[in-house]
């Protein structure tokens, strides 16, 4: 495997290291405002959030790898110390791109980008009309990692206000992945849409103990067909069927489309159709029939 120290290689180049390994990333679109009330816009990857009480977000407007200057949402934090985090959704995406660009201090990104600013209810700077989840936060902490260029100021921010579009909320009340349609930064240029196929569903193990992979038969667990993924999930379940279910599973229709199961190989190629179907206890009647 490549080794890299990071003490021994450039920063350009470390950061490339990093933004590729760590990923996706969310997009918090930061609004603030100088003490002179010019607003500012722009978006961080280096951004998540880190509790829900207090409700927290953390993100790191980092210093010019090429000069070591601080970013103008830095000097606008320092002098006013509130922002608005506004989620970035697909719709959004080329305008967050835009503003991005180092234009001199007292540029507004708000006109840049064509988007609309909004007052906010409990802080000064504004909200992106245009975001369908914006977060009006104080700042709790700023913390300077380093004076070197590269360095990240983790900003630390206690959300006060919540604004939803109803718009992005499914029938139960809560946001619908689809609707909300959230990007996220990788590597280099290269951003992901958080919606459609590239969205998969696995359920949590809130209240249940799983046997483990160490509790799967040996002959499992060096399967030539089964990934770490499927095995993760056969060790996601409480116990194993009897085997009365397991006999009973043969009479049914899944157990009859799967073909012929006559050796290992079958079997084994069986339980990795159902496990990538999220089926898993189907999956242990195929491995144990």
């Amino acid at each position: 495997m490549l080794k890299i120290n990071p003490a021994e290689v450039k920063t350009n180049l470390l950061h490339s290291y990093l933004l590729g390994s760590v990923a996706p990333r969310p997009i918090a679109f930061a609004s603030t405002i100088d003490k002179n009330g010019v607003p500012n816009l722009s978006p961080f990857s280096f951004f998540n959030v880190f509790s829900a009480k207090p409700p927290i977000a953390i993100f790191s407007p980092a210093r010019s790898g090429r000069t070591g200057e601080h970013k103008h949402t830095f000097e606008n934090i320092k002098e006013i110390p509130e922002v608005v985090i506004n989620v970035v959704n697909y719709d959004l995406v080329q305008q967050a791109s835009l503003t991005s660009t180092e234009y001199p201090k007292g540029v507004n990104e708000f006109e840049k980008a064509g988007l609309t600013a909004i007052s906010s209810e409990m802080i000064k700077p504004f909200r992106v009309k245009e975001s369908p989840v914006q977060m009006e936060c104080k700042v709790r902490d700023v913390i300077e990692l380093s004076n070197e260029p590269g360095s990240g100021n983790l900003i630390i921010c206690e959300i006060l206000l919540m604004h939803i579009d109803e718009k992005i909320l499914d029938a139960n009340g809560t946001i619908d992945p689809d609707k909300i349609d959230l990007v996220a930064r990788m590597g280099g240029n290269w951003y992901l849409r958080a919606s459609g196929n590239a969205k998969f569903e696995i359920p949590k193990p809130i209240g249940t103990m799983g046997i483990g992979v160490d509790s799967i038969p040996q002959n499992i667990r060096n399967s030539k067909i089964l990934t770490g993924n499927n095995l993760g999930a056969l060790g996601n379940v409480e116990k194993l069927p009897t085997k009365d279910v397991v006999e009973s599973f043969r009479n049914s229709d899944i157990y009859k489309s799967l073909g012929e199961l006559n050796s290992e190989e079958k079997k084994h190629s069986a339980a990795k159709q159902l496990l990538d179907k999220n089926m898993s206890a189907e999956a242990w009647k195929i491995l144990l029939s």
